[in-house]
């Protein structure tokens, strides 16, 4: 079984606590440990945090989230100019913007960035998911 969640959402702020919210309480209601949790609503965040900054001329973008056994699967996909990964430098210790790549790559256990000229780029961010004891979600993968 696949837990999904897709969403169009506008190029706005207030977009991405919604959509945090959205799969934190998906993922707390299958059970996963709140480590994960945090871990992924940060990658999350940080990945939807850059399509409202950096994704021009794009007003709107697509989250998809899904569970597929023990493992979490991110999209971002957005309709902006595109970026090239390896040419965002890494910001300085206490910096309090251009860590997003940075964070994401730590957090995730895999991390692709694939851009569509004149049509976008896709943020896929996995990481692999522990349960609670006896939380539903290892439950509902298995049937």
């Amino acid at each position: 079984m696949e837990a999904t969640i897709a969403l169009r959402l506008p190029r706005d702020a207030a977009s991405v606590p919604l959509i945090r919210r959205l799969f934190d309480g998906t993922l707390r209601s299958l059970g996963v440990e709140p480590q994960i949790r945090d871990d992924i609503e940060l990658m999350l965040s940080e990945a939807c945090s850059n399509v409202i900054r950096h994704a021009e001329p794009s007003d709107e973008y697509m989250v998809s989230a899904g569970v597929h056994d023990d493992l979490c699967v991110i999209r971002v996909v957005d309709t902006g100019d595109g970026f090239d990964p390896e040419a965002v430098k890494p910001s300085s210790p206490g910096a309090e913007h251009g860590r997003g790549l940075q964070i994401m790559r730590a957090l995730a256990d895999d991390v692709r960035f694939i851009n569509k000229p004149e049509e976008g780029a896709v943020v896929c961010l996995e990481k692999r998911l522990r349960y609670s004891p006896g939380a539903a979600g290892p439950h509902f993968m298995a049937s």
